[in-house]
């Protein structure tokens, strides 16, 4: 069994819950909550009255993430106790679901560096109190990366920065100061990389600077960058081609991973995708993703059965055979993609 290196993306403040679905209630006293746990096991998490004043809500969704971080930092009594809470049932259910590290992201939670830095700190001592794992650390900013490494447990796994770029070259020194292991986005200095050639120029310029602070080998996670399908049929392939050319060019000791779950943006069907283009990805020489380990994992990435219809819909999809995801989008209508 091939294993899958999962850096579990759960614990970040850009995930939304729908307004009224299965996760977000109104409760008898007609206040809101975070609606979670297990039957016979059902938790709340209150959602605060500013929440239901935003732009968010008004569009029916609410960052439950974040949601969880205010009440830590400025809820009541009980208010703090549900967020922690919530915040260590995400991060068991990832650890139980062989996750490798939890990232962890609050940037959308405030445009205050300050108390993104203080909200990084509450969630990593949260987390660690109930997961053995290391942390991710996720932040385009050096300074909310300082703060969240400077949180992590030493005694356990190196810590992880997610992630250091040409754009973002200041955020090396600070992952080679805490021994962390990094994300290497192919990023360039203003835009993204387009096709493989870029992506691999990218990176080519960006691990001399990685090597130079002694980050190298294993300690490198490459993320050639992830595009949704449904923006371009060719997105999904020119990705499983880059990770193909940096294997060759980069050799077997560094990891290779990526966003992958953003493949299958505003396509329905999506866990689907996810596991096939995981899969495909996998087979071109990838080692990790940022996914959702409940979704996706080694023992789930085993278990696909790459001879049934829904993965040679998908997989058709994911190529560009299936041209603009017509037959795959017909699939899902028809009910042919199984309970996806």
């Amino acid at each position: 069994m091939k294993t899958l290196i999962v850096v579990g993306e759960n614990i970040h403040c850009t995930r939304v819950y729908k307004v009224g679905g299965a996760f977000v209630k109104q409760q008898g006293d007609g206040h809101f909550a975070i609606v979670y746990g297990g039957k016979g096991d059902v938790r709340t998490l209150p959602i605060p009255a500013r929440f239901l004043e935003t732009a968010d809500w008004a569009a029916g969704k609410v960052k439950h993430c974040a949601v969880a971080v205010w009440q830590g930092l400025y809820g009541d009594a009980a208010g703090k106790d549900a967020a922690v809470n919530y915040l260590q049932y995400l991060a068991a259910r990832q650890e139980a679901a062989d996750a490798s590290f939890l990232d962890v992201n609050v940037d959308e939670f405030s445009t205050d560096i300050a108390e993104r830095c203080r909200a990084i700190k509450w969630v990593a001592g949260v987390v660690q109190a109930t997961s053995k794992l290391p942390l991710s650390i996720d932040s385009s900013n050096p300074a909310i990366l300082r703060a969240g490494l400077e949180a992590c447990d030493q005694k356990r796994a190196r810590p992880m920065v997610n992630s250091v770029s040409l754009e973002r070259q200041e955020s090396i020194p600070v992952a080679a100061e805490f021994k962390a292991v990094v994300i290497a986005s192919a990023a360039g200095e203003k835009d993204l990389p387009c096709d493989t050639e870029q992506r691999l120029a990218n990176i080519n310029r960006l691990m001399p600077m990685l090597a130079a602070v002694g980050i190298k080998g294993g300690d490198v996670y490459v993320d050639p960058l992830v595009f949704p399908v449904a923006t371009d049929s060719n997105n999904a392939q020119s990705f499983i081609d880059a990770v193909a050319a940096i294997r060759k060019v980069h050799g077997p000791a560094i990891h290779i991973t990526g966003g992958l779950s953003n493949v299958s943006f505003g396509m329905p069907a999506r866990k689907l995708i996810n596991q096939v283009f995981t899969w495909m990805v996998v087979e071109a020489g990838g080692d990790s993703g940022i996914l959702d380990p409940l979704q996706m994992n080694s023992k789930i990435l085993a278990a696909v059965d790459t001879a049934s219809e829904p993965f040679k819909l998908a997989k058709a999809l994911l190529t560009g055979e299936d041209m603009f995801g017509v037959e795959f989008i017909s699939a899902h209508r028809e009910g042919k993609l199984g309970g996806e």
